[in-house]
């Protein structure tokens, strides 16, 4: 998954068919809970472009789209939000794909 690197990258992809952000943190224990099987999850989902956002790197993006719990996930079809799974609940991976089912 690649690295987001700038806010003008966030608004560059989020116009490119469909992407998921995923927001997290190197020091958030349910952000690591999910790692194992995310890959797994990105070649399932191979129509959709994921990007992962460090919520402390980018804290002022975060408040702008109204990301406060992490780990969370914003999906954009075309510069579109088509759907968020944002709290700071800890994700399993049904979760996490019946949201990428659901957009």
């Amino acid at each position: 998954m690649e690295n987001l690197a700038s806010v003008e990258q966030f608004k560059e992809i989020k116009q490119q068919g469909k992407v998921v952000f995923k927001f997290t943190a190197d020091w958030c224990p349910d952000c690591h809970f999910i790692d194992p099987f995310m890959g797994e999850i990105e070649e399932k989902f191979a129509d959709i472009t994921f990007i992962s956002v460090d919520r402390d790197q980018f804290i002022d993006l975060c408040i702008e789209l109204d990301i406060f719990g992490i780990p969370s996930f914003l999906a954009y079809e075309n510069g579109e939000e088509k759907g968020r799974f944002v709290s700071k609940d800890r994700k399993t991976r049904e979760e996490i794909e019946s949201f990428l089912q659901s957009i």
